[in-house]
Parts: C-alpha cells; sequence; structure tokens
C-alpha cells in the first residue's frame, strides 16, 4: 500500500471542504437565495392607529422593491403584526416574529414604550434592531444595545432646537408645557432645559402631563391657560395634539404655540381641527413635505409620487406618514443592499452603523444620514417652519 505525504493529504481535505460550502456554513435567520425575512410591529389600532399608515406606506414600498426584482436578487418578505401600541402585546408579536417566523431582522417597531418593551429581548438574542420608530434619545446606547439603531433625530436634541427658538423669538416668555407621560415627553422637557439653563425655573412656569389613555387633555390646556403663559410647547402624539390645538382655539388662547414633530403632521393632525385653527403653530422638520409646491419639480419627490399613485393610493399624500413611510423603507433597502449577499446578522448591523453622508429621497437638503459605531445618531439636523394656513413654511436657516 503506498501511503501519500501528509502535505498532499491535507491538500486534498481543504479541496474537498472547500468544494462544500453550504456544509460549512452556519444558516441565517431568515434569510434564503431567494427571500429575507423582515420583522415588524405596528399600532394598525389602538391610541396611536395613526401611525399605522407609516407601515402601510413602508409595506407599499417594499412591494415596488420586490416588483423590480428585490435586493441582490432576494425578495424582501415584510412581515407585520399589529401591536396596538400595547408594549405588553409588543414583546408578544415580537417573540412571535423572532422565534416562530424566524425573521432575519427587525425594522422599524413604532414608538417609544413598544421599543423600550422590546429592546432587552432584542438584543439579547443578537437580532438587528433597525431603524426604531422613536427619537427617545434613551435608544442611542451603542455600548449597552448594540443591536438597536434609531433613525430620527432624537426628541432632546428637538426640544432644545425650540428652547433655543423661543429664547432667541420671545427671551422673556413665560413657558407652559403639555407633554405625554413617558420617555417621549419627557425628553423634550429635557431639551428644554438644556436649551434655558439657569433660566429654566424662571421661564418654565408650569408643566403638565397626559396618559395616551386619557380621553381628552383639555382640563390641562385649561390650567396651562391660567397660569399665564404666552409659551405653549406640546410634546404630544398625534390624537392629543389634535385635542390640545382645538382647545386652545376654543379658549381664544393666543400663545407662541410650537408642536412638536410627531404632533404637527397637516394630515391628520391639523386637517382635523381646521387649518384655520391651526395658523401660526411653529414644528421642526426634517423631511420634505409631499405637499409644497416648491419640491414639485424635484426628481426625487416626482419618484415619490408615482409611487404613490401606483402602490400607495388609499395613503394620503398630505398625510406624513407616507412621507415618513416611504423614508424608512427606503432606508431599510439601502442597508440590505450595502449588505451584499453577506446577509448575516452581524454585517447588516455593521452596515446599517456604517454610514457616511447619505442622502434619501424625501430628506430635506443638506440633512443626510452619517453613523458610525460609536454614534447611533443617523439624523442631528432639523429645520423649523410655521404654518400659514395653507402648508409649513421653512424658517430661513
Amino acid at each position: 500500500m503506498t501511503k501519500r505525504p501528509f502535505g498532499a493529504v491535507l491538500a486534498s481535505l481543504l479541496l474537498t471542504a472547500a468544494s462544500l460550502p453550504a456544509l460549512a456554513q452556519k444558516p441565517m435567520p431568515g434569510v434564503t437565495d431567494t427571500e429575507i425575512k423582515v420583522g415588524q410591529t405596528a399600532p394598525f389600532s389602538g391610541p396611536a392607529s395613526a401611525y399605522g399608515k407609516i407601515a402601510t406606506a413602508e409595506a407599499a414600498y417594499i412591494k415596488m422593491i420586490n416588483e423590480q426584482g428585490g435586493v441582490n436578487g432576494r425578495k424582501i418578505n415584510l412581515i407585520q403584526l399589529d401591536d396596538s401600541y400595547s408594549p405588553p402585546k409588543t414583546i408578544e408579536q415580537t417573540r412571535k416574529l423572532v422565534e416562530q417566523e424566524q425573521v432575519a431582522i427587525m425594522f422599524q417597531t413604532i414608538g417609544t414604550a413598544p421599543n423600550t418593551a422590546i429592546r432587552k429581548y432584542l438584543n439579547q438574542k443578537k437580532v438587528p434592531d433597525i431603524w426604531l420608530g422613536s427619537g427617545a434619545s434613551m435608544f442611542v446606547d451603542p455600548k449597552t444595545y448594540p443591536w438597536s439603531i434609531p433613525f430620527q433625530p432624537n426628541y432632546r436634541i428637538e426640544g432644545q432646537m425650540y428652547g433655543q427658538f423661543i429664547l432667541k423669538t420671545k427671551p422673556d416668555g413665560k413657558v407652559c408645557v403639555l407633554y405625554q407621560n413617558d420617555d417621549l415627553g419627557r425628553d423634550y422637557v429635557a431639551g428644554l432645559h438644556d436649551a434655558f439653563g439657569d433660566k429654566s425655573s424662571k421661564m418654565i412656569v408650569k408643566s403638565l402631563s397626559y396618559e395616551i389613555t386619557d380621553p381628552t387633555v383639555d382640563s390641562q390646556i385649561i390650567e396651562l391657560q391660567q397660569a399665564g403663559c404666552d409659551v405653549l410647547v406640546e410634546a404630544t402624539t398625534p390624537k392629543f395634539a389634535a385635542l390640545a390645538i382645538r382647545k386652545v382655539n376654543d379658549l381664544d388662547w393666543h400663545p407662541l404655540h410650537i408642536v412638536d414633530s410627531n404632533g404637527s403632521t397637516v394630515k391628520p393632525v391639523l386637517q382635523s381641527v381646521g387649518f384655520d385653527k391651526a395658523v401660526g403653530i411653529y414644528t421642526a422638520f426634517y423631511l420634505k413635505d409631499a405637499t409644497d409646491p416648491q419640491w414639485e419639480n424635484d426628481p426625487g419627490m416626482k419618484a415619490f409620487f408615482a409611487w404613490h399613485e401606483k402602490y400607495a393610493p388609499e395613503n394620503e399624500i398630505a398625510d406624513a406618514a407616507t412621507w415618513y413611510g416611504y423614508n424608512m423603507a427606503e432606508a431599510l433597502v439601502w442597508v440590505l443592499k450595502h449588505a451584499g449577499n453577506d446577509l448575516s446578522r452581524e454585517n447588516i448591523m455593521k452596515t446599517a452603523t456604517n454610514m457616511h453622508d447619505v442622502s434619501f429621497t424625501m430628506l430635506l437638503p443638506g440633512v443626510t444620514v452619517s453613523t458610525s459605531p460609536t454614534d447611533y445618531r443617523p439624523l442631528k439636523t432639523m429645520r423649523l417652519a410655521r404654518f400659514d394656513g395653507k402648508k409649513y413654511v421653512l424658517l430661513p436657516e
């Protein structure tokens, strides 16, 4: 019997192993040669159901991408479950997506409280939690939660912008604050305190909160007016923003009125209370307003309108949820595309946290996305705007 040299045997074994890569590779959850599974929970019902249109728009964008051939030859299987904006239900539905549906990643879970409820679980499972649907500053924590990354500018930064604007335009103002009693609302309040600094105790005359289960905020608005404020800052979500704006008008109260970006949407908020009652409201933006005629010749906006007509006619153009959902789905596709053929969870997260001045269709000029493994704040700037009775007009930079 002829013995082969050890080197020849080793080379033969290595060649055999190289010819069978499928046996050596660990299967990636939710990924096949033709598909990638993406999970999402959204409030299709419940107190924040207005946000359900975000997920509807995202699904419509993904449908367009799939009809165009998908991403790198794979179709995106977006599995969406209703969580009713209820944290216990978010946990239940997220577990179902991860453990039963075996999704590769979670995408755009909507809401501060729902994201808080699932963050620890997803990080323990090492499931990429991409583009969280919340601007709460607590979600920017790459050391503790390296698998979770938000997208929008955080609420504390936005609150600081409002505080700086108040100092510039009404430095002797008496400020009242209505805020949602959760991390969303408290972030805005903290941002105001950041901006006012030593003047906070003098400038902020009264702050009142509400719960998302409250039927109205009438009593809070009445109490804030009686406090003698000439500046009102709302840190609210759509339903309560509309209730507050309506009550301010009922009282014939005319403060400098600032409504956070969550609650200031033309549709459904301002449209539901009446545009005439919303004249003069200030807010902050980072997305183009699809109803603003200044963008009608913008190439990206033309692509958005074509998408809307074909894939999302049930989503109203005037509803900011439509533009936001389009933008978020575009950002998801960017990550999957640039991850290439390595759709391991590690590489998807690496791609999302290594973006450099990336622009998307609906972002305002000059607003770009940049991330790094130590900076999980994709967007860091916004633009202030004032509602003129028909549309928001951007203030000079």
